[in-house]
């Protein structure tokens, strides 16, 4: 079963078993204002996901199967349903 990291300004905000959980996981930084856009041009911002084998690989510092650029449009489709 695959992983999936969060980072949002290159720290992990948490994980996920399937894509559409991980980008759940950025309502913990959801804007006040709800303009995911301006969130996601923020400098430094970089929102995106770490995919892996299997969770083991993850503990087991395995390098990731490819990074996934996060979008203002997925961050709001995984939120708003």
């Amino acid at each position: 079963m695959q992983f999936y990291e969060v980072l949002w300004h290159g720290d992990q905000i948490g994980d996920g078993g399937d894509l559409e959980e991980a980008l759940q996981a950025y309502a913990v930084v959801k804007p006040d204002d709800d303009d995911w856009a301006a969130a996601c041009a923020e400098a430094g911002a970089d929102p995106c996901i770490r995919r892996y084998a299997s969770f083991d690989a993850y503990l087991d510092n395995a390098d990731e199967l490819e990074t996934i650029p996060v979008t203002a449009a997925m961050i709001s489709s995984a939120l708003n349903g």
